[in-house]
């Protein structure tokens, strides 16, 4: 029975063993099955993935930024430009980690630059910048510490460079504006790429970039000037040192641009508002191209590239005159009579007045039913006068009677069509559409009624009615083409390379005011000929023994409101309580070649100050009246192949050919 027993046992130990035998070669067979799996998934079909990621240990892909397109005037003057420059960038990833943890690569940097700091002066500026950089940015990619390095800089540094892996010096280009101040509401600037940029910028194509334009040309046609991004392929060792370049792929160069500015025109502009705050533009009515585009006071873009310092911002942001604020583009102001010739227009196309309408005007101007007067700016009357003298003469009560027979709908309706509340499209940023009210608007604003007192200050450009520098200029060029309204721009042409032609931009004919008979135009436009030139007309100083005829008209627009009764007196009222002073104009009149419109801040009467600025820009560009403070000039060739002189930069400012002095820097 024993025996029988211990036989028993020895089966049953022998089927234990059997079935712990094959659950372990199960188990290794599912272990090496996965293994087998494991490596196919390796090996076959994640190879190229896996084979990247392991490239990835000795190879690192470092962007190349392209180099920035450069800005050109019509005339080949640069405007904008780049410069070489040395620079430290940091390669996170390259700095090493000595506790082979991530976490302290941190610590590490911070010991790094403590080191570096004491062969290349860091800033506390560019400390903090390079902080900020360093929390958004890969940690792959090289982040600039350092930039604008001195050759004294350049030298230590490349005497330790071993010191300092990670850390590599590199050659840039920057950006830089030999012109300062001029045009700088219009050129623009560039900056540092910041966290509202990543949002809108290719992650891609941007690898590398430091700067984006801002504001104005750089800002507006960046996608031109910034070009596409290289790479080249560096092997690497250890210590994240490059050792080789494997492969690479040059960097395509951004677009060059030439712009429609004359910059013996811009200075000039300038120059005329000088200590004065206000704005010129000049466009070339036939094209639309924007010849001069002046906002004063103005700034220096370069002070932005690198960042601006908090004391130089602070001095623009609190300077009371704003020379930061584009006056041109995006100053709106009550156009005053300058509009006297567009209202004759829609007067005459909606029939409430017609050329040889006579309307008396004994000084005021009455509503049907009202005692309220609304004053002429001659308070003894004009008397008696038809459109093309109410022009000439400015007369108030004229066009108050017009905007109210026309009524306030179908005025600034037709007022839409010369551009007015609305922007113009112009190829920059940060338009003003200015204003041209309506019922609806004033309700919607105000929670007001419209008056009829309200539609009949509009008929003299005043009231809710705000307009731009630029809108009257585009206006009064579309009177100088007799209706043909074309848009404005500043990019003239682009050139991608010298092998390749320039992009010439074509004019963008937006729309044909409509006119009920097109003598109606020279109707208008004669008026505009006698404020200039006429006996009786409010700007005959300013069109004195002029050469050529000048289409023109005065405006003087109130910056507060007057009783009835009371009597303007500009010596007793504070600067900034001055009457806003402007004029509109084109010439030669048969052959229009330029449109102006400006506006002096608080400048007073239009007759005495705007519009002997228009003469001078006028006999600038027409006569070649470049380069004296009295208007003299000389050589060259202008745009439409007269003589001309070119502008030279030098470090005092710009000079003409000749050497006499423009403007200084």
């Amino acid at each position: 029975m024993g025996e029988r027993l211990s036989i028993k046992t020895e089966r049953d130990e022998q089927q234990l063993f059997n079935a712990r035998v094959i659950v372990a070669a199960l188990v290794i067979l599912s272990a090496l099955l996965g293994i087998l799996a494991r490596a196919y998934f390796l090996q076959v079909r994640d190879h190229e993935k896996y084979t990247e990621l392991s490239k990835q240990n000795y190879q690192k892909r470092i962007p190349v930024p392209p180099t920035r397109g450069q800005i050109y005037d019509r005339n080949g003057v640069m405007i904008a430009d780049n410069r070489a420059q040395y620079v430290l960038e940091v390669v996170l990833d390259a700095v090493p980690d000595q506790n082979n943890d991530g976490r302290k690569r941190f610590s590490d940097l911070t010991l790094m630059l403590e080191r570096l700091n004491k062969v290349v002066v860091l800033t506390e500026k560019e400390l903090r910048v390079f902080n900020q950089q360093v929390r958004r940015g890969s940690r792959y990619q090289p982040t600039v510490l350092k930039e604008n390095m001195t050759e004294e800089e350049v030298a230590m540094f490349a005497v330790n460079r071993s010191r300092f892996p990670g850390v590599n010096l590199v050659r840039r280009m920057q950006r830089f504006y030999p012109l300062k101040s001029i045009a700088s509401h219009v050129i623009g600037y560039v900056g540092r790429i910041d966290e509202r940029d990543l949002t809108r910028l290719d992650s891609e194509n941007y690898a590398g970039t430091t700067h984006v334009g801002k504001i104005g040309i750089e800002a507006a046609h960046e996608d031109r000037l910034h070009g596409q991004t290289g790479y080249q392929l560096m092997e690497v060792d250890a210590h994240g040192r490059h050792i080789a370049v494997l492969e690479e792929k040059d960097p395509v160069g951004g677009q060059d641009l030439v712009l429609s500015l004359d910059m013996r025109l811009q200075v000039t502009a300038e120059n005329l508002l000088k200590d004065e705050r206000g704005a010129i533009v000049a466009i070339d009515p036939r094209n639309g191209e924007v010849l001069a585009m002046a906002s004063v006071p103005t700034f220096d873009p370069n002070l932005f590239v690198d960042g601006i310092s908090h004391k130089n911002y602070t001095a623009l942001r609190d300077d009371p005159d704003r020379p930061l604020y584009n006056r041109a583009l995006q100053g709106a102001y009550p156009p005053g009579s300058t509009i006297k010739p567009m209202a004759a227009i829609a007067g005459l196309y909606d029939k409430v007045i017609w050329p040889a309408r006579r309307v008396y005007d004994p000084g005021f101007y009455q509503l049907p039913g009202h005692k309220r007067r609304y004053r002429c700016w001659k308070k003894v009357g004009h008397g008696s006068l038809n459109a093309q003298e109410a022009i000439a003469k400015s007369c108030d009560t004229y066009f108050y009677d017009l905007a109210y027979r026309m009524g306030v709908e179908n005025f600034s309706g037709y007022m839409n069509r010369f551009g007015f509340g609305q922007q113009t499209g112009i190829d920059l940023t940060s338009e003003s559409a200015g204003l041209m009210p309506t019922p609806e608007w004033k309700q919607k604003r105000h929670k007001q009624f419209w008056y009829p007192g309200d539609t009949v200050n509009i008929g003299i450009g005043q009231g809710y009615w705000l307009a731009t520098p630029l809108q009257l200029a585009h206006a009064v060029a579309t009177v100088a083409t007799r209706g043909r309204r074309i848009r404005p721009h500043v990019l003239r042409s682009v050139r991608s390379s010298k092998d390749r032609p320039e992009q010439v931009i074509q004019p963008e004919v937006l729309e044909q005011v409509p006119v009920r008979d097109p003598a109606h135009w020279d109707l208008v436009i004669q008026g505009m000929v006698d404020v200039m030139h006429a006996s009786f007309g409010t700007a005959r100083a300013a069109g004195k023994d002029a050469p050529y005829l000048i289409a023109g008209k005065t405006g003087t627009a109130q910056v507060f409101g007057i009783a009835p009764n009371a009597r303007y007196d500009a010596s007793k009222l504070a600067k900034f309580l001055h009457d806003h002073s402007l004029f509109v104009g084109f010439a030669p009149m048969e052959d229009p070649r330029i449109a102006i419109g400006i506006i002096v801040e608080n400048g007073g009467g239009g007759s005495k100050v705007a519009a002997p600025t228009g003469r001078k820009i006028l006999d600038a560009y027409l006569l070649n009246k470049y380069g004296d403070e009295d208007g003299e000039g000389e050589g060259g060739q202008s745009p439409e192949g007269e003589s001309v002189t070119p502008l030279n930069i030098t470090r005092t400012g710009i000079t003409s050919g000749n050497n006499k002095k423009v403007t200084q820097q």
